[in-house]
């Protein structure tokens, strides 16, 4: 709380020169500036590159914590699709093993972004008995001057320290919504102090669809991008169900640095896929796709909502959490209504059911909170043009439901899905996790897990 107030007063007292500082930032600005990284010698990869994959028994449960309470205009009900974890958050808070702070989207409707502290978790199956996080900076809305209404939203953040002619560390965000029927830009970044956040932007990820890059971000590794994307530390990427992002979770190394400090409004940034289960054709505003080209156990159903890069050691793996379909997958209602998809007007349009089963979309018999694992090697390969951005697999599963707190549907209360963001301490191993609508008035609840 003392933390909160003394950003909340110097913010205060700082905030007449906010607009001041931005002129002469925009008047400093000469142009891209040129990526700053290290060039392995050609042929050798940097020995400090980890040879070793992250298996599932690797990640121990800690225990999970609560959200607090509303603060700036928003709160967390109906939270959790976006996170980033913030290395230098909470400063004046002990040392209990868990440092650091993190960034989050709050209320669905809402879309704004909060700081939060990282009490110690619990594993404990009564919420009561969990701590409850505190607010650090309250909830702003970064967005409102970039971005139209958005209609069921998606959004992603991702913290940074600087990169290349950055004075500055960044938190990266892109947000977008269901329908995407033109190729708008999506990404952008902002200051970390929320009140006076200066957002900058938007820029689009190559040329490639909005169905497959404006949902998770995460940070890549240093010594990963040097070899593989020299420059490009910032992951991003979105599965979207249905069919139109791919089949299978979409990933892309970009650095929009590298394009200018920031870079213009507009910009095409410089993209290496890493995933993309599909083919991008110029002007189609969806992922061209051939069942050939799937990721093992695809189902339209699936839910992949948020990322990391998780490192530990000579370890590694790229991650993918969210909400897997099990069984039969239809598109229509709840209540196994199927609705024509062919678009044949002979085709009979069954009536809506009655409430709960009244929300159309693709859904499955049941479903189950899963991890998924990727070999970085693999996705190293892609970006060297040596694979195809199809062929890389999933080489383990993890499934999360024994830890949750609501696992599987509850149709009366309109929850289709179990999991959203998740967050990577890389210096501390540890991997946060947003479990949606489990607690109490529709919050989300953060689970942890060790990396070993």
């Amino acid at each position: 709380m003392k933390y909160s107030l003394l950003v909340l007063l110097a913010c205060a007292l700082l905030l007449a020169g906010c607009a001041q500082a931005d002129e002469e930032v925009l008047e400093n600005q000469t142009g891209p500036e040129e990526p700053v990284y290290v060039s392995p010698e050609e042929g050798h990869p940097p020995a400090s590159l980890p040879a070793e994959l992250v298996q599932p028994e690797d990640l121990e449960y800690v225990g999970a914590f609560r959200l607090p309470g509303p603060s700036g205009g928003s709160n967390w009900g109906y939270s959790g699709y976006a996170a980033a974890f913030y290395p230098e958050g909470d400063p004046y808070d002990p040392d209990d093993g868990f440092p650091g702070s993190l960034f989050a989207v709050g209320h669905d409707h809402h879309q704004m972004v909060s700081e939060i502290s990282i009490p110690v978790p619990a594993d404990s199956g009564n919420l009561e008995n969990l701590n409850t996080a505190a607010t650090l900076q309250p909830f702003a809305d970064i967005n409102r001057e970039l971005f139209d209404y958005l209609e069921i939203p998606r959004a992603g953040l991702a913290y940074l320290p600087p990169q290349g002619g950055q004075s500055s560390e960044k938190l990266y965000f892109a947000w977008g919504q269901h329908f995407e029927f033109a190729h708008t830009p999506t990404h952008g970044w902002a200051e970390t102090d929320l009140s006076c956040p200066d957002p900058r932007g938007l820029w689009h990820v190559g040329g490639y669809t909005n169905y497959a890059v404006n949902d998770y971000m995460f940070e890549i590794p240093q010594e990963w991008a040097s070899a593989n994307a020299p420059g490009k530390r910032l992951a991003t990427g979105r599965f979207r169900d249905g069919v139109w992002s791919g089949l299978g979770p979409a990933l892309f190394a970009i650095g929009p640095w590298n394009a200018g400090n920031p870079p213009s409004n507009g910009t095409e940034l410089d993209t290496v896929p890493l995933l993309l289960y599909g083919e991008q054709i110029e002007g189609v505003p969806e992922i061209s796709i051939n069942r050939s080209r799937k990721m093992e156990g695809f189902s339209e159903s699936d839910e992949w909502s948020g990322g990391a890069w998780l490192t530990s050691g000579n370890k590694s793996a790229v991650m993918f959490v969210g909400t897997k379909a099990v069984g039969d997958t239809w598109y229509g209602f709840s209540n196994r209504v199927v609705y024509p998809t062919s678009g044949d007007p002979e085709e009979t349009y069954p009536d809506v059911p009655d409430w709960p089963h009244d929300s159309r979309g693709w859904w499955s018999e049941d479903i189950d909170a899963q991890i998924i694992f990727y070999d970085p090697a693999e996705l190293a390969m892609v970006a060297e043009g040596e694979l195809e951005a199809w062929e890389p697999q999933p080489y383990a599963v993890l499934s999360i439901n024994e830890y949750l707190y609501d696992p599987g549907f509850d149709y009366g209360r309109g929850k289709r899905y179990s999991v959203g963001a998740a967050a990577f301490d890389r210096e501390n191993g540890l991997l946060y996790i947003f479990e949606r609508m489990a607690g109490d008035d529709e919050k989300s609840i953060v689970h942890v897990f060790r990396l070993s």
